[in-house]
């Protein structure tokens, strides 16, 4: 498959509280999200703890999968801030453009 893009319409910051590594979703508060918690949005670099990090909150965003994801998935976040599949009453941090395997980087889409 050709390279992925992303394309980021609204790019925020925040003073994360760990060491964060990009492609990650990333809480309110600036920490790697938890199971299923509703993201602020995605990590654009990897970044050192005490330190604002650029988070993408709307357009179009690489992250890395936490299991097998099919393009149209509602995605949320797993323990470790990858996306997964939203199940049961779990928030919606986005929705999947492509088909992923856990550990591969793909495209979802935020804010519609």
């Amino acid at each position: 498959m050709a390279n992925k893009l992303y394309k980021p319409i609204l790019i925020e910051s925040i003073k994360v509280t760990n060491d964060i590594q990009k492609q990650r979703f990333i809480d309110f508060e600036g920490n790697i999200c938890t199971d299923g918690k509703k993201a602020f949005g995605v990590s654009d670099a990897d970044i050192s703890a005490n330190e604002y990090a650029p988070i993408g909150v709307l357009g179009t965003f690489l992250i890395e999968a936490g299991g097998t994801i099919t393009a149209g998935d509602a995605i949320t976040s797993d323990a470790n801030g990858k996306a997964i599949t939203v199940s049961e009453t779990k928030a919606t941090n986005g929705y999947a453009l492509d088909n992923a395997s856990e550990g591969e980087v793909f495209r979802i889409i935020r804010g519609i």
